[in-house]
């Protein structure tokens, strides 16, 4: 027992060296002529204990079934510990994909295997809390899967201005009207302080960091708003004609964008000029409620200007 025990460890050794050799991985014709001698139950059972243990992983290529070194955490290797061989390679494919994730077809197409298996090993990973199933936003209908832990790329989910692969854009128009009243009233007070030309330009404008914590002290979204996300928003401000955009290299913050108000292309309705008009909660703002005009402190902002 102590000699077959030590013999399967060689042939073990023996194929983790194989593989350390050729980065694109061996095949079974490639042990057999390392090791004419080992018969096919032990080599076997010796890939069977690589797998098990996560020191070498199984691909296919065409029909022909590839072992390659890999190198993984210990973390996953015990996440991966006992699978068969095709619900590994189903694992790998879907580890290789990250937070975009992979579509069932193409986990047949890499991993060579039927629909019905597919969907057992799949059913199978996620019981076990292994995978998750994201929807897409770039086809209908279509789920893709990734790692249970990870965030799915905005690419995928669509950031935040999709719901249940629907755009929002209603959500996208109030933010748009909130960046430019914040950058209108901003142009007022620059106006009002009696400064030069060059000192009230400069009051004017604001970076979009700037804009960014004032929507965000707002608490008008419900999902977390990154500075990015409202750089997308003012450039919609922007394209409306209603603000221009302008660039400065600060020596800490590096390339900063700046917005200024310049005015609509077409004067806005009565309605909109109040902060009423893009208000998000207007249709709970009743006299002597939570949300009242007494208590509003936009409606008072607004009447000192």
């Amino acid at each position: 027992m102590e000699g077959g025990s030590s013999s399967l460890a060689f042939v073990a050794e023996r194929i983790v060296a194989l593989c350390e050799e050729s980065a694109s991985g061996i095949t079974d014709a490639v042990i057999i002529a390392d090791q004419p001698s080992t018969d096919a139950k032990q080599r076997a059972a010796a890939l069977n204990l690589l797998l098990k243990e996560g020191r070498i992983e199984i691909v296919k290529r065409g029909k022909e079934l590839i072992y390659r070194k890999k190198e993984t955490s210990s973390t996953s290797t015990s996440k991966t510990r006992g699978f068969e061989a095709e619900e590994r390679l189903v694992y790998q494919a879907i580890e290789r994909s990250g937070n975009k994730g992979i579509w069932i077809r193409d986990i047949r197409v890499q991993c060579n295997v039927g629909v019905t298996q597919a969907t057992r090993i799949l059913k199978t990973l996620e019981t076990k809390k292994l995978i998750k199933t994201v929807k897409s936003v770039a086809a209908a209908r279509r789920k893709v899967y990734m790692l249970y832990d990870l965030e799915p790329d905005q690419s995928v989910t669509g950031g935040a201005w999709y719901s249940d692969q629907e755009f929002e854009s209603e959500f996208v128009e109030i933010l748009n009207q909130q960046c430019y009243k914040y950058l209108e009233q901003k142009k007022i007070r620059a106006g009002r302080a009696k400064l030069d030309a060059a000192a009230t330009a400069s009051m004017a404008r604001a970076s979009s960091k700037e804009i960014w914590q004032y929507i965000t002290e707002l608490g008008i979204s419900k999902v977390k708003l990154s500075q990015q996300d409202i750089e997308m928003v003012l450039d919609t401000v922007v394209y409306d004609g209603k603000a221009e955009m302008s660039k400065k290299m600060d020596s800490q913050l590096g390339l900063v964008r700046l917005y200024c108000a310049t005015g609509p292309l077409l004067p806005p309705a009565g309605l909109v000029r109040l902060p009423c008009g893009v208000c998000p909660v207007r249709n709970q703002c009743v006299e002597g409620g939570t949300i009242s005009p007494q208590t509003c402190n936009y409606i008072s902002d607004w009447l000192k200007f």
